[in-house]
């Protein structure tokens, strides 16, 4: 790594007008960023880290203010030079970016290779052939099989994982210097997530470039980040290397997020640490540490006077009073944080999916004929009452579709769904619905925005006319205070809600019913770790103290480790394997589950980002391979392994559909901490 200097940003600062005030949304930062060099930022939402990366190319909202001393790029001030420049030799040309949802960075309308080109012909004096020829070259480089082919389709012809790829190659196209990668692995499987890291490492030193990685995975960031940069409130509260920062944090909010990562203090840890309160909104000006309202080692002068900048060395600083009178205090919960979880014994079956297939009748293309997807295939099931069992796999595996199997949404082909003892299918839709309750992944979409918090929550009481309006509304204050929801917010409306807070209320209105089984899709995947780390100590709280059932969809390894009792694993509408979680985590069976344990980032400075082994795209569920529906992307498949579809059977109380599933299981990857230890 070169230590020439290629960025160096002094006293930048974002203001944005409010209707009342100014939010202060970076107050005053200072970074520095070497050739080839990849620097992390990491904190919460509105902790100012895509505002900051915005801000260096000026591509900030119309009526946002930016000023800095300077932003020194290559030798040249960026705060200085006049939009036409920024415009046609900066961005997209020296610096690219990389924008978390690939579906809404793509114009839908063009084609793959129309929007490649013209990032290559506006910028620079190429033809068109030449620019087709480096797209093509590009989307060769960044893994995508037939890439001539790829430039005639349209962004909705592609998966989640191939967009991603297309916009790297888009943002490589004109060679830049600085590549700006916005969470660009957040909407991703963990197989794809492995693979996009690991392409951007290589065309990082294959090109020489240096990268700012924007993400609030500190597995990912323990990986591929050679310094790290911890945002909060809009401003730098830590920075160093990635082994100093993250193998010893100094900064409280450090240690915080740390804490609230699934495995990082061990996988016996029945709590996860816990930030409480959230970020706040910087308007005015800032009474001594930012921090100080959500810290649990604040002292008095923590409130009222200005932080110092404290120097551990040349290269790690930090922003803290760092009071010696509260050292050794953490965010976990000293009476609950490093206890295992109490054995549960064995339960009656609450649920039994026996046999179940699914088919849909698709047409692909406006003229195209009709063709049969194969959605689910024989899947069987049996989930215990007060245990929870999560459902993994990538996207289009399955999962959704038997979540909406079970909840009788969706009707099988064949076989059977029954709820105590009772077919699913032949229940009523509200005693259905009293039964099995579902929380989804996204708590914004999922509530009624004109609808109050305690009309939300108490909805499926009015709709089943259970109790006197005065009983419902008592019975909705209890589960608020169940969720750990406050009160005064019953008349408030979501939007003035936090993601956190909007979780907890989809969480309550799911148990208002006392249900059977309660569905969790994914329901952490779209918030903070911090607040990830609350909803899931809430879940097991809920679990042990209603005795509730979870069947958790997720394709999050760590969480699986932290809260489930059995794993099921779906590949391609199959369960291929099945059994306790230290079981199926510890010595997996399956070469898909060994490939996505392989693929999971724990926090690990000390490690590079590993090379996938399991490689290929998810494969159409229209056109399923012959044989074992795995064996294309399979390390250990042979010729029967492609002719003949193994059977579901027990080897070592676990339950594997794999013709290798006696052999020896492959020792676990160094790059990951899977035997007996966190994810």
């Amino acid at each position: 790594m070169s230590t020439e200097t290629l960025l160096d940003i002094r006293d930048l600062s974002v203001t944005l007008p409010t209707e009342s005030s100014a939010l202060k949304a970076v107050r005053g930062i200072d970074l520095e960023l070497r050739r080839g060099e990849t620097l992390g930022i990491v904190g919460e939402s509105g902790s100012g880290k895509s505002m900051t990366a915005l801000a260096l190319m000026n591509l900030l909202p119309p009526a946002a203010q930016r000023t800095a001393a300077c932003i020194n790029f290559a030798g040249a001030d960026l705060s200085a030079v006049s939009e036409k420049q920024l415009a046609h030799q900066v961005r997209g040309r020296k610096i690219g970016m990389i924008f978390q949802e690939p579906m809404t960075s793509l114009n839908p309308v063009y084609t793959i290779g129309r929007q490649l080109t013209e990032t290559m012909t506006l910028h620079g004096n190429v033809s068109a052939a030449q620019a087709q020829r480096r797209a093509i070259e590009l989307l060769e480089k960044v893994g995508l099989p037939d890439p001539a082919s790829r430039l005639r389709q349209y962004p909705h012809e592609l998966s989640g994982g191939q967009r991603q790829r297309v916009m790297i190659a888009m943002a490589l196209m004109n060679e830049p210097e600085l590549l700006i990668a916005d969470e660009p692995t957040t909407a991703l499987d963990v197989t794809i997530q492995a693979q996009i890291l690991y392409l951007l490492r290589q065309l990082q030193t294959e090109l020489g470039m240096s990268m700012i990685l924007i993400t609030h995975d500190l597995g990912v960031v323990s990986r591929a980040a050679d310094r790290i940069a911890v945002m909060y409130a809009g401003d730098l509260v830590e920075t160093g290397t990635t082994e100093q920062v993250l193998n010893a944090p100094r900064h409280p909010y450090t240690r915080g997020l740390l804490e609230c990562v699934p495995g990082y203090r061990g996988a016996a840890a029945r709590r996860l640490g816990s930030i409480p309160g959230v970020v706040p909104s910087m308007t005015g000006d800032i009474q001594g540490c930012a921090f100080a309202a959500r810290c649990p080692r604040a002292v008095a002068r923590c409130l009222t006077d200005t932080p110092p900048t404290r120097a551990l060395g040349e290269a790690h600083r930090f922003v803290c009073h760092d009071p010696e009178e509260t050292r050794g205090i953490s965010f976990g919960d000293s009476e609950h944080a490093s206890d295992t979880p109490p054995p549960r014994p064995a339960q009656e079956s609450v649920l039994k999916v026996d046999n179940v297939s699914c088919t849909f009748s698709v047409r692909q293309g406006l003229f195209g004929k009709r063709k049969t997807l194969r959605a689910l295939a024989n899947v069987s099931l049996d989930i215990r009452r007060g245990e929870v069992l999560a459902l993994v796999g990538e996207s289009g595996c399955g999962k959704s579709t038997l979540s909406r199997t079970i909840m009788g949404l969706q009707t099988p082909d064949s076989g059977s769904v029954t709820l105590s003892g009772q077919p699913v299918a032949s229940l009523p839709a509200r005693q259905r619905a009293r039964m099995i309750q579902p929380i989804f992944q996204d708590p914004y979409s999922s509530l009624n925005p004109r609808q109050t918090i305690g009309e939300i929550i108490g909805r499926p009481l009015t709709v089943n006319q259970i109790g006197s309006k005065t009983e419902r509304r008592s019975k909705v204050h209890r589960m608020m205070e169940y969720v750990g929801l406050p009160p005064r917010v019953f008349n408030s409306f979501p939007d003035q809600l936090s993601g956190g807070q909007r979780q907890r209320v989809a969480i309550a209105r799911a148990l208002i019913l006392d249900p059977e089984i309660v569905i969790c899709d994914e329901p952490t995947s779209a918030l903070d770790v911090s607040v990830q780390a609350q909803i899931l100590n809430l879940l097991l709280d809920l679990r042990d103290e209603l005795d509730l059932t979870y069947l958790f969809v997720t394709h999050d390894l760590s969480v699986v480790e932290h809260l489930a009792d059995r794993v099921a694993v779906m590949y391609l509408g199959e369960i291929v394997e099945c059994g306790d979680r230290e079981q199926v985590l510890a010595r997996p069976k399956h070469p898909y589950t060994r490939a996505l344990l392989d693929s999971v980032l724990s926090i690990a400075p000390e490690l590079d980002v590993p090379e996938p082994r399991l490689t290929g795209d998810f494969p159409n569920p229209i056109n399923r391979p012959s044989g074992c529906p795995f064996h294309p992307r399979c390390p250990l498949a042979d010729a029967h392994c492609q002719r003949v579809a193994p059977a579901l059977e027990m080897f070592d109380n676990t339950l594997v559909k794999c013709w290798k599933a006696d052999a020896t299981s492959p020792a676990p990857s160094p790059n990951n901490k899977t035997e007996e230890s966190a994810l």
